[in-house]
């Protein structure tokens, strides 16, 4: 089976993904289409003031915060190297597209004739593009779903006092987060003196046992695609207010102290 993956991110989840990939003999990565640029999505700048005003300035100031945990942070941690240093490695074709839902992301899709495509690290994917391949095109979330769509993995479920978190790999429909589920698979919170790194840490597990996740649902696709359910009614969540961002920090607080009793 031809699999191709795609990602907008040089240093993401696919990067950390794909040595994972590599040598199983039921399926073969052919290509990487980097997409490096982004277009929005109709009405995605007055959705974006919409949640400015949702969550204030205090909200938007804690996003700009917690990036890092998601991002730097977590690329060290995790040894997370630039897609194109992966590909060379492992001998995969590369190709760079202007943007996800671009005219060349559809032809790049088109020629490498791939069974399935897998998303990794993208935002919203039109139909033009995730209809391409012959099954479609499946995503990892890393959160667990319905019941947390759109949410940054961890802090969500500390402001539920839960002490697990997953991830779950879906099929890409018209919405985000939507699509039927393949697979699931849950982590438990790894607990550290600050939040930040309690949330890298646990991200960096959940990174490495979703590419497991990943290997087996591209091993037997039929069978996994065979019994996809539907989600059925979710919840939809974003970066936190003040007020939530406080709860989060308690929450973890007592947690943590619960779990090393």
């Amino acid at each position: 089976m031809r699999v191709v993956i795609l990602t907008s991110a040089r240093q993401g989840t696919a990067s950390h993904h794909l040595p994972f990939l590599v040598g199983d003999e039921g399926f073969t990565v052919v290509r990487v289409i980097l997409a490096e640029g982004h277009t929005k999505p109709k009405g995605h700048w007055k959705k974006k003031l919409r949640k400015v005003l949702r969550i204030g300035p205090l909200g938007a100031l804690i996003g700009y915060r917690m990036r890092r945990w998601y991002g730097a942070d977590l690329k060290a941690l995790a040894a997370i190297e630039d897609i194109a240093v992966v590909c060379e490695r492992l001998g995969i074709d590369l190709v760079t597209t202007p943007a996800v839902n671009h005219p060349e992301t559809v032809e790049a899709l088109r020629a490498s004739t791939a069974d399935i495509a897998v998303s990794l690290g993208n935002g919203y994917i039109g139909s033009k593009v995730f209809g391409v391949p012959r099954s479609g095109m499946i995503n990892i979330h890393h959160e667990i779903l319905p019941a947390y769509q759109n949410a940054q993995g961890v802090i969500w479920q500390l402001y539920n006092d839960s002490t697990e978190t997953g991830y779950t790999i879906h099929r890409i429909d018209k919405g985000i987060d939507t699509g039927a589920i393949i697979h699931q698979g849950k982590v438990p919170i790894q607990f550290q003196e600050s939040l930040g790194a309690t949330v890298t840490h646990t991200m960096k597990t959940v990174l490495d046992t979703s590419a497991l996740g990943l290997c087996t649902v591209l091993a037997d696709l039929p069978a996994h695609l065979a019994q996809a359910r539907s989600q059925g009614p979710g919840a939809k969540w974003t970066t936190p207010t003040f007020w939530q961002f406080l709860r989060i920090r308690r929450n973890h607080m007592a947690l943590r102290e619960r779990s090393a009793r």
